[in-house]
């Protein structure tokens, strides 16, 4: 613990400010997009290097945003293999206890995460889960022949909801806007959904907020 630098940026901030634009961009002065919470601070951490992250890191991380106040965690990245398991399951139930909702991107690559593995996950290598993870897919721009979009990971079991992630618009670094897709968009649209309603009701509990955001999606 206690290693890292203030250095949020990087050589390319692009995958962040794209995410943090869609959750809390300005809705007031008429500029590019409207965020879905408008009153929110956002803590930037960059956890994953240009390639797979490290457990540690993901559970270090986890640690730091619950233990300097996050009440949410936007995880837009994921690998299908995670040796050191243990360690982010800690971290979850760590923030579990401290009531802090943990949202995270589905992946893109197509497959049915229910018998393919996807990491991070609210499976406890334990047994057991988690109650305050919600698994986001990214839904496709039509979704009168099939919601999930071509490339969204997928599954009954292991994806809690889909949002849009397909030709999304939001804020890029240098005050500029940009396109792009994927369930790492989709995932910060929930991430903004939850930081809305539980600015309005303060007293729900992560279950309940989890509860509240799933059931209110349509079917």
């Amino acid at each position: 613990r206690g290693y890292g630098n203030p250095d949020v940026i990087g050589p390319d901030a692009f995958h962040g400010t794209f995410c943090a634009g869609l959750i809390g961009a300005s809705i007031d002065n008429n500029l590019g997009i409207d965020g879905i919470a408008n009153n929110v601070l956002i803590m930037p951490i960059r956890t994953v290097p240009n390639g797979d992250e490290y457990d540690k890191d993901v559970a270090l991380a986890i640690r730091y945003a619950v233990d300097n106040g996050a009440n949410i965690i936007n995880m837009s990245f994921g690998k299908s293999y995670s040796p050191n398991k243990t360690m982010v399951d800690e971290a979850f139930a760590y923030a579990e206890s401290k009531g802090v909702l943990l949202v995270h991107a589905a992946g893109n690559d197509n497959k049915n995460i229910d018998f393919e593995d996807n990491f991070p996950n609210d499976n406890l290598a334990a047994g057991g889960k988690v109650g305050n993870l919600i698994c986001v897919g990214a839904s496709s721009l039509s979704t009168k022949k099939r919601i999930p979009a071509d490339f969204s990971n997928f599954g009954n079991e292991n994806v809690d909801i889909f949002a849009p992630g397909q030709d999304v618009v939001s804020t890029t670094t240098e005050s500029k806007y940009d396109i792009s897709q994927g369930t790492s968009f989709s995932a910060p649209v929930v991430s903004g959904i939850a930081a809305l309603v539980w600015s309005y009701y303060p007293e729900l509990t992560v279950a309940q907020l989890k509860e509240v955001i799933i059931q209110s999606a349509t079917p």
